[in-house]
């Protein structure tokens, strides 16, 4: 009987070769699929461009001299699209002055020479499939645990809603007559399951901002009013400190309201915290709330929130609009409320800074365009 052969095992990874010369090409060609890649073959870079569009493939082997745009190029194009996967670039090359430098600064993974050598090709191949590989499961992971967060912080939303309700109820008398110390008691755990709720719900946002997921209702809305509104909700937390809230509006609201174009709910997100932020960090004195236009042409509106409070130390102002960085001082939260800021102005396309001095306050500037480009 006829020994049995068995067949090379088809590899899943797709690889995209681009030479101008088709004896490259089949070369190329034949070295990959006897190792049971599937092997695309592309004559110029333009016709590549337009495949990686709509097929991205795992690897990209790519010439450097080529008629019309060269490697060089296609290797920019691709890592300038940001509706692409990561694809490992591999450049070949059949000239010994082509530029290293000018390949890898492009965005290419590896540079091989002409006459290619099988061994090496192959070891190169393996290699970036690799690189490749690693990074999808460590994105893969990281959508899983984003997922596991969103879900287990959405979930967690119910039970503390309803617990806020029944904690009120119990606090009106509804369920029976309470003492004054279970009055207490009560007002104690409702406040500490508001706070668990807000941070809950901080979270939830958060996620949904980086995982995506976030969609804003844009309209035209005037500034000035929303931080009015956010100063009278916040009013009541100051009664009892030697503390003054003040806002200047532009000078010429009267004639020309600050309108802007954004989400309002997103926005008043940013205003609260920056301001509550700046009444908890803030024992006496005052906060100065300023909202101005940028000279023309930038159409830009600022807005500033500066507090006499506690400050920012250097190192913590590095870090402040990171997920999860807590500054030293116990007053500090979860970490949460200036990075769901911070997503909230780049999703706005602004920009968000600080200036602080330890004893002296702090001032939070933010950047909004009165228009979305």
């Amino acid at each position: 009987m006829p020994a049995s052969i068995n067949p090379l095992p088809k590899s899943s990874d797709r690889i995209l070769a681009v030479d101008d010369s088709p004896d490259n090409l089949f070369l190329v060609e034949a070295i990959l699929a006897e190792e049971g890649y599937e092997v695309v073959c592309k004559p110029d870079g333009i016709s590549a461009l337009a495949l990686i569009k709509t097929e991205p493939p795992d690897l990209v082997l790519l010439d450097v001299m080529m008629p019309g745009i060269d490697g060089y190029e296609v290797t920019r194009r691709i890592r300038t699209n940001p509706h692409l996967p990561f694809i490992p670039i591999l450049l070949i090359t059949a000239h010994h002055h082509s530029s290293v430098v000018e390949g890898l600064d492009a965005g290419a993974d590896d540079f091989i020479r002409k006459p290619v050598e099988v061994d090496e090709l192959l070891a190169r191949v393996r290699s970036l499939l690799r690189l490749k590989h690693s990074i999808e499961q460590q994105r893969a992971m990281s959508r899983q645990r984003e997922d596991f967060v969103s879900r287990l912080t959405h979930d967690l939303r119910t039970p503390l809603v309803a617990a806020d309700r029944m904690l009120d109820l119990f606090r009106q008398g509804a369920l029976g007559e309470i003492s004054p110390t279970m009055q207490e008691a009560i007002a104690s755990m409702i406040k500490s399951n508001q706070n668990l709720l807000q941070m809950v719900n901080t979270l939830l946002e958060v996620y949904r901002y980086e995982a995506g997921r976030k969609t804003l209702t844009f309209a035209y809305f005037d500034w000035g009013e929303l931080i009015q509104e956010v100063i009278t909700e916040l009013t009541p937390l100051i009664q009892n400190q030697e503390l003054v809230i003040q806002f200047t509006p532009p000078a010429d609201s009267l004639t020309h309201p600050p309108i802007i174009l954004g989400d309002p709910l997103e926005i008043r997100r940013v205003v609260t915290n920056l301001v509550g932020n700046a009444v908890k960090f803030t024992d006496r004195g005052i906060v100065k709330i300023r909202l101005q236009r940028s000279p023309d042409p930038e159409k830009v509106m600022i807005l500033e929130v500066e507090d006499s409070g506690i400050g920012i130390s250097t190192a913590d102002q590095a870090l402040i609009f990171e997920r999860f960085r807590q500054g030293n001082n116990k007053r500090s939260g979860s970490g949460l409320g200036l990075h769901l800021v911070s997503l909230i102005v780049e999703a706005h396309k602004g920009t968000i800074q600080v200036q602080s001095q330890i004893g002296q306050g702090s001032l939070f500037r933010v950047c909004l365009p009165v228009e979305m480009p």
